[in-house]
């Protein structure tokens, strides 16, 4: 909790300088393969202190998302062998990738070949990149994942713009309206916004289990 305060802070304290536009665009962009933290807090800190910046913040947000998307796909496409082990230790699952790429790409065996289960990408390629990029779950699973199973960049894009753009103006349409109370909340009750932050997560990866159990 205390590592995650810390980045919190971190990503926070530039929301006071006078690159916290670019810092924003930064953090959506690393986001999207790598940064564990998720933009909406700086987009909300930077809303909070211009409101009637909200929808502009929502659109660097999404720029630097959808751009990062193009940057998890070649994660997935072109370094994947060299750098999996370390998504696997620090950032995600080998099971939880299998969700979305599939046993196979996972690299996961199982005792019974007939029992390997295809990911989602398989069946539900664009649907899975909507539905889930306004979500909780780690976007980044999704991104590397399409390089991995090499999705066209035009069914990444299309849906990442319409899936994270509901997220991000979703936000900037509720600071817009309340601004300033929106940043108090969530300092004051950091932690249990943490953990319902955590515990959706784990809601939407177990919906996601079983949504892949019916592709």
């Amino acid at each position: 909790m205390r590592l995650i305060r810390r980045l919190y802070d971190w990503v926070l304290s530039w929301a006071e300088t006078k690159y916290g536009t670019p810092a924003l665009f930064i953090v959506s962009f690393l986001e999207s393969s790598v940064f564990p933290v998720p933009p909406d807090v700086l987009q909300i800190a930077l809303s909070a202190s211009k409101p009637k910046r909200a929808f502009w913040y929502a659109t660097v947000s999404l720029a630097g998302s959808v751009l990062g998307a193009f940057l998890g796909f070649l994660i997935g496409f072109a370094f994947w062998t060299a750098t999996q082990d370390f998504f696997y230790n620090h950032v995600f699952s080998r099971e939880t990738f299998a969700i979305v790429a599939g046993d196979e790409m996972a690299g996961l065996t199982r005792e019974n070949p007939e029992e390997a289960k295809e990911g989602l990408y398989h069946k539900y390629g664009f649907w899975a990149i909507l539905i889930t990029a306004p979500t909780p779950i780690p976007y980044k699973i999704f991104t590397i994942a399409a390089g991995v199973c090499q999705i066209s960049l035009l069914t990444l894009f299309v849906a990442s713009v319409f899936g994270r753009g509901a997220r991000f103006y979703a936000v900037a349409a509720v600071m817009y309206f309340f601004g300033p109370a929106v940043m108090r909340l969530v300092d004051r009750y950091f932690n249990l916004a943490v953990v319902l932050f955590t515990i959706l997560v784990v809601l939407g990866l177990v919906a996601l289990k079983y949504l892949k159990h019916f592709a």
